[in-house]
C-alpha cells in the first residue's frame, strides 16, 4: 500500500512539473514579444547579404509574403466621406523634385576621388539623406499630401475637341495637394563609385530594399534608410495620411544605362565577340527588373520618360531625326519595361524647340504623337499651362537641392516646404551662400 501511495505521488511530481515549466514557457515567450509589431523587422533592420559579389550576381526575386500588404492600409487610408475639400483647377498643384540622395556624404563631398567638378555637381544637384528625411517630415507636418499625376491632369473630348483638362481634386480638410518625382533613378556607374546605392531590389518581406555598398568597408547590404525609395515608402507607411488612395511618386527615367540599377539597356560598342554573352546579361537583368518594376507599381509609384539618352531637346543640334531615334529606344527599352506613361520630364529642364509654351515645334509635335501629354520642366514654382493648339500641359517643378539650398532668392519661395536653414547639412563644402543677414 504504501509503494502505491510513492507511485502515484511521485506521478502527480511529475504532472505538475510539466505543467509549471509549460506556464513557464508561454509567459516568457508572452513578455519577449509584448508590443511587438510583425513590420517593424522589415523596416529597421538591414538584410546583409554575406558575399560581397552581390553587386555583381542579381538577387533572386522573392514572392511577397502572405501576410496583409502592408500597403492596403495606406490605399484605404482616407475613405470618400472623408475627402471633403475640393481643390479647384485653379489652385495650384506643388510639385517637387529629386535626383538620388546622397547616402554617405562625407565620402561624397571628401574622400570618394572624384574630380573637384564632380563634386560640386554633387553639392549643386543633390541632397543628403538627413536632408531628404527632414523635408519629408516637414511638407507632412506642413499639411501636404501625396497625390497621382493621373489624378491632377485627364485628357477629354467634347464639342471643342480632344485637350487636356485640370481635374478638382476632393481632399481631406486642412490638406494640400503635393506631387513628387525622381529624376535618374538609374543608378549611373558614376554614382556607385560617390556615395549613393546601387540598385533596388524587393526583400524577403516583399518590400523594396535599396543595395548598397559601404566605400569604407566594402561590405555590400541590403538597407531602406539610405535611397529616396524606401525611405519614402517607411515614411508614407508610418504616416498613412500623406497619401491620397495611395499615391507615391513618380520615376523619370532614362534608359542609356539601364533602369533602377539593371543594365538592361542595349549598347552599341560591344567588343566583338562578346555580343552572345552581353545580350545573355541583359536578359538576365531585364528578368531581375521585373519584379521590382511590378512591388513599385502595386505600393503607388509611377513612371515617366526622361528621354532615353538624357537629350537637350532645345539644342539646335538635336535636330528631330535624333529625338524620333531617341524616343524609340526609350519606348523599346524602358517603355517595354515600366508600361505606358504620357509623362515626359525634361533634361536640363530643357525645352523643345525653345518654347514649348507658346510654340508647337516639330520635336514637341511629334512627342504629342508618340502619347506625351504632361511635360514637365524645372521652374522657381509649380507652374502649368495647358496648351489650346495640341492635347497637352505644360508644367515647372521645384528641385530642392544645392542650388537652392544655398539661395537667398529661393528661401521665400521654398519656405512653404520648409526651413532652409534646418534643412541645409552642414555636412557640405564650405562654399558660401546668399541666405539674408537678417
Amino acid at each position: 500500500m504504501q509503494q502505491y501511495i510513492s507511485r502515484r505521488f511521485i506521478m502527480f511530481f511529475m504532472i505538475l512539473v510539466a505543467v509549471l515549466a509549460l506556464v513557464f514557457m508561454l509567459v516568457h515567450y508572452a513578455l519577449d514579444n509584448k508590443g511587438a509589431d510583425p513590420n517593424d523587422a522589415a523596416a529597421t533592420t538591414p538584410v546583409e547579404e554575406g558575399s560581397a559579389d552581390l553587386a555583381a550576381d542579381t538577387p533572386e526575386p522573392t514572392a511577397t509574403p502572405s501576410a496583409a500588404d502592408p500597403y492596403d492600409a495606406v490605399k484605404n487610408y482616407w475613405s470618400e466621406s472623408q475627402l471633403t475639400q475640393a481643390w479647384g483647377p485653379d489652385q495650384v498643384v506643388e510639385h517637387l523634385f529629386f535626383h538620388p540622395i546622397i547616402a554617405y556624404p562625407k565620402y561624397a563631398f571628401y574622400e570618394s576621388g572624384a574630380s573637384e567638378s564632380q563634386r560640386l555637381g554633387l553639392d549643386d544637384w543633390m541632397v543628403t539623406v538627413d536632408e531628404y528625411n527632414k523635408i519629408l517630415q516637414s511638407v507632412y507636418d506642413k499639411g501636404f499630401i501625396l497625390v497621382a499625376m493621373e489624378d491632377v491632369w485627364s485628357e477629354v473630348t467634347d464639342e471643342s475637341g480632344t485637350h487636356m483638362v485640370r481635374n478638382t481634386l476632393m481632399l481631406p480638410e486642412g490638406k494640400k495637394p503635393l506631387i513628387i518625382s525622381f529624376d535618374d533613378v538609374n543608378y549611373y556607374p558614376y554614382m556607385l563609385e560617390e556615395g549613393f546605392t546601387s540598385k533596388l531590389v524587393v526583400g524577403d518581406d516583399g518590400e523594396i530594399w535599396a543595395e548598397c555598398t559601404d566605400p569604407y568597408t566594402k561590405e555590400v547590404f541590403l538597407t531602406k534608410d539610405l535611397d529616396a525609395t524606401p525611405i519614402l515608402d517607411q515614411f508614407v507607411y508610418q504616416h498613412p495620411d500623406f497619401s491620397l488612395n495611395g499615391a507615391k511618386a513618380i520615376f523619370s527615367l532614362t534608359g542609356y544605362e539601364g533602369i533602377l540599377g539593371y543594365r538592361t539597356q542595349i549598347d552599341s560598342e560591344i567588343p566583338a565577340g562578346t555580343e552572345a554573352e552581353f545580350e545573355a546579361n541583359r536578359q538576365k537583368e531585364i528578368e531581375a527588373v521585373k519584379p521590382v518594376i511590378e512591388r513599385l507599381k502595386e505600393t503607388g509609384w509611377t513612371f515617366g520618360s526622361h528621354t532615353w539618352g538624357h537629350i537637350n531637346l532645345a539644342a539646335e543640334s538635336t535636330d528631330l531625326g535624333w529625338v524620333q531615334k531617341d524616343t524609340e529606344k526609350w519606348l523599346d527599352e524602358v517603355g517595354s519595361l515600366v508600361g505606358p506613361t504620357n509623362i515626359l520630364f525634361y533634361p536640363h529642364g530643357a525645352r523643345p524647340d525653345g518654347d514649348d509654351w507658346h510654340t508647337t515645334g516639330p520635336k514637341m509635335q511629334y512627342l504629342h504623337d508618340k502619347g506625351f501629354r504632361v511635360f514637365a520642366s524645372v521652374g522657381i514654382n509649380s507652374f502649368s499651362y495647358i496648351k489650346q493648339d495640341i492635347s497637352a500641359v505644360i508644367c515647372d517643378r521645384l528641385h530642392p537641392d544645392g542650388t537652392t539650398l544655398r539661395s537667398g532668392a529661393c528661401i521665400q519661395e521654398y519656405s512653404k516646404f520648409y526651413d532652409t536653414y534646418e534643412i541645409f547639412d552642414p555636412i557640405r563644402p564650405d562654399l558660401g551662400n546668399t541666405w539674408p543677414t537678417s
